[in-house]
């Protein structure tokens, strides 16, 4: 499960572990928001009519830098 999460968060996953964090409170700490992302960067919520559209767990607290990926990935499509 780690490396699939890591697969998707690997910034936020090597700075955790960086951190000392175990491999298990990374997991916790990471899970959803990697679910989130690759929601997101697959494009999966790329022509929705409005922000109502939005299922509940569509949004998840990220840093600047995972937005920007986001971001990044929705101008190349």
């Amino acid at each position: 499960h780690c490396l699939a999460v890591r697969a998707v968060c690997q910034r936020e996953i090597d700075y955790d572990r960086g951190n000392g964090y175990s491999w298990k409170i990374t997991l916790l700490r990471n899970y959803w928001k990697s679910k989130v992302k690759q929601e997101w960067l697959s494009g999966k919520y790329s022509n929705i009519p409005s922000q109502f559209s939005l299922p509940e767990k569509s949004m998840y607290p990220m840093d600047v830098d995972t937005w920007g990926e986001i971001l990044a990935a929705e101008l190349e499509r």
